[in-house]
């Protein structure tokens, strides 16, 4: 009986993307221009979070963002109204953003006067982890009320991310959630990830996130 010749698909479309993403991430560090892939669930604060963020920066960088969803633009107009450069990405059914995508996005940005570019990718813990975007940083927020559990049960998504904001947590008196915990779960999947408590509402903990937001941007930049 002849061998069945076997194509591993995936592996293959991974590689590509891997691929294309690094070469993104060179051309975007030639321009100095640094680019966040912000990751989370949908409802955990990824909108309010950035709005806090361009309030908190701004005056001191040029900051550009594009959401990524599924179908709807209310959150690029959020961030417009803000005054910050924002666009909105439509990815027609698909889960993620891949380096391909983001590719697109960033020349639709127009990145000329940008220096830090957000990427708001699609809310899931899932498929946003497996696509490199060719992010300079990735980042994740975890809200309270998913609960301290979620680094053990989507182990890949917190094992890529530079930085976790455990967000809400104004609201930890109501839930059952221990933050030690979850502190000790996420460095359990990556022992270099930061991790910052925001409450985005009230703006607790936001200085500290741009201060680290500041500190790579311009490593990023020196390393141009």
């Amino acid at each position: 009986m002849d061998e069945v010749k076997i194509i591993e698909i995936k592996q293959s479309v991974f590689a590509a993307n891997d691929k294309q993403a690094e070469q993104l991430r060179a051309e975007l560090k030639e321009k100095g221009i640094f680019l966040l892939n912000l990751m989370s669930s949908p409802g955990s604060g990824k909108t309010t979070t950035l709005t806090r963020t361009i309030e908190a920066l701004k005056g001191e960088l040029k900051i550009g963002v594009m959401e990524a969803d599924i179908d709807s633009d209310v959150d690029a107009k959020r961030i417009a109204a803000t005054g910050a450069k924002a666009i909105q990405l439509h990815t027609g059914g698909m889960c993620h953003l891949d380096a391909g995508m983001t590719r697109q996005g960033l020349e639709a940005l127009e990145t000329a006067d940008v220096e830090l570019a957000i990427l708001e990718n699609v809310g899931n813990l899932v498929c946003p982890a497996e696509f490199d975007t060719g992010a300079s940083r990735n980042a994740m927020i975890l809200s309270v009320p998913e609960g301290e559990d979620k680094p053990l049960k989507y182990p890949l998504m917190f094992s890529v991310c530079d930085v976790v904001l455990i967000n809400k947590i104004d609201v930890m008196p109501y839930f059952d959630f221990d933050l030690q915990k979850c502190k000790e779960y996420i460095h359990m999947r990556n022992p270099k990830a930061k991790i910052i408590p925001i409450c985005a509402k009230t703006g607790e903990g936001i200085e500290q996130w741009a201060d680290w937001l500041r500190a790579e941007v311009a490593a990023w930049k020196n390393e141009a």
